[in-house]
């Protein structure tokens, strides 16, 4: 399945005498990579079983001067960020090709961790980068039970198990610990932006790596991103007006529909639930 299926972009037929004899500009392919990271396998969510087969692809044009891959992510998760940036490196090397990677609303948190596998990052003026940090998130509903008369009966193996159980009070050992599991995954997400950017980033540690966002326009005084500019308008002065641009995208059949955005009998309830999970992350960046 796929997790993006919107805004793909179609390149213009080169006339027949150049698709035969090879003549005209080159051929770029570009792989979208669109909505919140996730290991669910859903319609709008990023993860890299959906992803692979697509990079795969696009690595495979061999005269191709350069990959790009568009990223328009605030986030998600933080193992899903890591093995799609780490299996965009590993195809960049073994294919030899550059990576441009170009910024549409946001590359923030997970969707910024990707996008740092580029060799550049471009990205409109007003998208927003950054937020290099974890957040993890949850609800109590202790109160709210006990109100309602509702006595809960729980019982478990091992005196953790019950960690992060919205229907019992915090425990002070429960919340250090989350937050020591936050601390670890940032330090992963912060090693990782210093192997790809280190030389580029302009501020200290203690102002990039706050988990703040910001405009693309701060964040190329930062380092955050490369250049500004949009995917045509990079790829035309690059590489001539001749060039083709090559969407890599997933084949759409009858038999697929329920994997490209219309759920199987009985799911449309946890489609509608990752619809408002995915809403709210992305409302953390206002968008």
């Amino acid at each position: 399945m796929t997790a993006f299926t919107d805004g793909q972009i179609d390149a213009p037929k080169r006339p027949w005498y150049k698709r035969i004899f090879g003549s005209g500009g080159p051929v770029i392919p570009v792989v979208r990579l669109q909505g919140v990271i996730s290991q669910e396998l859903k319609p709008g969510r990023l993860n890299i079983a959906s992803v692979a087969p697509l990079l795969e692809k696009a690595f495979k044009f061999k005269k191709a001067p350069v990959i790009a891959i568009i990223v328009n992510s605030p986030g998600g998760s933080a193992v899903q960020s890591r093995l799609i940036a780490q299996r965009i490196r590993q195809l960049a090397d073994q294919h030899e090709k550059k990576v441009l990677v170009f910024v549409e609303d946001a590359a923030a948190s997970g969707g910024y961790f990707i996008a740092t596998a580029g060799d550049e990052i471009i990205a409109d003026p007003s998208s927003l980068v950054g937020s290099i940090g974890v957040i993890m998130a949850s609800f109590g509903f202790v109160d709210a039970i006990a109100r309602l008369g509702i006595d809960r009966r729980l019982y478990t193996a091992g005196k953790n198990k019950s960690t992060l159980d919205p229907f019992l009070p915090e425990k002070p050992e429960d919340i250090e610990r989350i937050k020591q599991m936050e601390l670890d995954i940032h330090d992963v997400f912060i090693d990782y932006v210093k192997s790809r950017r280190a030389s580029k980033i302009t501020l200290p540690d203690d102002e990039i790596y706050t988990g703040e966002f910001w405009t693309a326009k701060r964040g190329l005084g930062m380092g955050l991103v490369d250049g500004l500019g949009d995917l045509h308008g990079t790829l035309r002065e690059r590489f001539g007006k001749d060039v083709t641009i090559k969407s890599i995208a997933p084949k759409r059949g009858l038999l697929q529909l329920p994997n490209f955005g219309l759920s199987a009998r009985g799911d449309i309830a946890g489609d509608v639930i990752a619809k408002i999970e995915d809403r709210e992350i992305w409302s953390r960046l206002g968008l």
